[in-house]
């Protein structure tokens, strides 16, 4: 098969006859043997049963119910882990984005063989509460992911090539970062390519502001599990060393201070009446605290089935 085209939705009851008969259109016109992977994310309106009409009318229709609201991050997976295509096409199901855009996706993972082509809506229809947001959400993940081409992290419509998404895993909110998901597991051929981004047709958007500040969140969260999620230690060894010993080191010059004083026969204050000597302390406190972290978390990390768990491309192991 040559792709399949995952589609969470959630209450897109509307849209999806039209979406449905526009991705059959192009895939018609280009010869493509295809699936339509519609992943209904606890829809509280008829969007489930739209689905169920549709796969009557057109066998390559699949669906995907889930009993609740769960969030686009576990519908992505559960697509992704039954997409049976060579490229796996992500986008969403109000409209906005265009299925025209097929062709030149699959093209690029194909024949450019990359292993993901995120697009960027260049111009896009949305008020200026949600797209300076964005810009400024996109710079802080470019720059932490390390993926300096991509302008649009969060863009719906994507392509994969299809070992891409059975190695990665999407959980809560990392819809944001699959490209980031993607390098960590290695496949660091990512590319971009702008596409038309419509106005919404029908419906409302079913994100909030709030997203913003739980994307920051778990871009700080993937950040250290990809830097620091097998070796803890590295982190809160390390922070922890250093608060220890600075605090130590303050507690040694408060000591020095009073003993220098009382030998000079200078006014001097009691060690426990010195609001440093309790600065310190906390210091000392918090790095001994924060270095158990390290220590409890390396031992998490050595008991858990994943901590040899490496992607490997290819291997030769026959003789000649």
């Amino acid at each position: 098969m040559d792709i399949s085209v995952v589609v969470p939705l959630y209450n897109e009851a509307e849209s999806l006859p039209e979406l449905e008969a526009w991705i059959t259109r192009v895939m018609n016109e280009n010869n493509f043997t295809y699936e339509i992977l519609f992943i209904n994310d606890g829809s509280t309106d008829d969007s489930w049963e739209v689905i169920k009409r549709l796969r009557q009318q057109n066998p390559n229709v699949k669906g995907v119910s889930f009993r609740r609201n769960y969030g686009k991050s576990p519908a992505l997976n559960t697509g992704f882990q039954r997409a049976q295509g060579d490229v796996v096409i992500t986008m969403d199901a109000d409209l906005q984005d265009s299925p025209d855009e097929i062709p030149e996706l699959y093209r690029m993972i194909t024949q450019d063989r990359y292993d993901l082509v995120s697009g960027w809506k260049q111009k896009r229809y949305d008020p200026l509460s949600k797209t300076i947001p964005t810009k400024l959400f996109n710079a802080t993940a470019r720059k932490v992911s390390g993926i300096r081409n991509l302008h649009d992290f969060n863009c719906g419509l994507k392509a994969y090539r299809n070992k891409v998404v059975k190695r990665i895993e999407v959980y809560g909110d990392m819809h944001r970062y699959v490209p980031y998901l993607a390098k960590n597991a290695g496949f660091n051929r990512i590319g971009e390519k702008v596409v038309h981004h419509q106005a919404r047709k029908y419906g409302t958007t079913k994100f909030g502001l709030d997203r913003f500040v739980n994307g920051y969140l778990d871009l700080a969260t993937l950040w250290f599990t990809s830097r620091f999620g097998i070796k803890p230690m590295h982190f809160f060894g390390l922070l922890g060393s250093l608060m220890f010993f600075l605090g130590l080191i303050a507690v040694a010059v408060v000591g020095f201070t009073k003993l220098y004083d009382m030998h000079h026969g200078n006014h001097y204050i009691l060690v426990t009446d010195s609001p440093y000597f309790y600065l310190a302390l906390t210091a000392m406190l918090l790095g001994a605290q924060l270095f158990l972290t390290g220590f409890i978390g390396e031992l998490i990390v050595r008991n858990s089935d994943r901590r040899n768990e490496y992607e490997i491309e290819e291997e030769i192991t026959t003789h000649c």
